[in-house]
């Protein structure tokens, strides 16, 4: 299995064995960390890897999964700094789904007693660990929108246009929101980020988060059939409106 079949068939684990994973898979993800190339490679991140496997609760917050383990991702106080560890973040658990490990993100819990690096700040987790049930499901049973909701189509896009859709379609989100919106052209869609509600408008920075995960789905599909993209913020497009959403950037694409 590769990232590109990983993005069909990951889902969030919740229950897993509390056993120890091969020590191969865990350098693994520094070393797959290392090769990747983030959406902003000017905001430095940092990982850590909490190991759970005695239970000695070091975690804290709502919605905790026990696992094994958790991964944690610091990043510099920058901007962006939610979409850049949303985009590094997906890859990394893609990269557990080929190794046979599930995953879980968690946006409202932390390590306890944690002080960042100065400069830094913590991000979220991923709880992550051999699963006690299926690692995967069918892209079919995703709980997701159809893309003929999430899209305004102002031109009929190409076949592999729809492909990188649909794998933007099925990444995950903080309770399943899917902030994304979608104005799409030949070869070229505009993505916007749909207003919050009142409740999740608290917590802006896991909206941001859910917009790179997908950004992350985008690219690992661009790759697989292999498209070049490039990732801007148009000049020209900042002043339009999507009713409700707020525009993110533009994704161009080309063979």
């Amino acid at each position: 299995m590769n990232l590109y079949e990983a993005v069909y068939g990951r889902k969030s684990v919740r229950k897993y064995r509390m056993e120890p994973l091969n020590q191969n898979i865990l350098s693994g993800i520094f070393a797959f960390m290392d090769q990747m190339e983030p959406l902003f490679p000017g905001i430095k991140i940092k990982l850590e890897i909490v190991e759970n496997l005695e239970k000695k609760r070091q975690m804290k917050g709502l919605f905790l999964i026990n696992a094994p383990y958790y991964l944690l991702i610091y990043s510099e106080d920058k901007e962006r700094a939610w979409l850049n560890a949303g985009y590094i973040m997906e890859q990394l658990s893609l990269y557990l789904v080929t190794k046979g490990v599930g995953s879980c993100f968690l946006g409202m819990s932390k390590k306890k007693n944690d002080v960042p690096e100065e400069g830094m700040k913590y991000i979220l987790a991923l709880a992550f660990g051999k699963p006690a049930g299926p690692l995967l499901r069918q892209g079919y049973a995703a709980r997701r929108l159809p893309l003929d909701e999430l899209c305004v189509y102002k031109e009929r896009p190409r076949t592999w246009v729809k492909e990188i859709l649909e794998a933007a379609r099925l990444a995950p989100s903080s309770i399943n929101q899917q902030p994304w919106r979608f104005v799409v052209y030949e070869n070229r869609v505009h993505v916007f980020v749909k207003k919050p509600s009142p409740l999740r408008a608290m917590t802006p920075g896991l909206t941001e988060f859910d917009m790179g995960v997908m950004l992350a789905n985008v690219n690992v599909a661009a790759d697989e059939i292999w498209v070049d993209l490039d990732l801007i913020k148009l000049d020209n497009i900042t002043h339009k409106t999507l009713p409700n959403n707020q525009y993110l950037l533009s994704i161009l694409l080309r063979e």
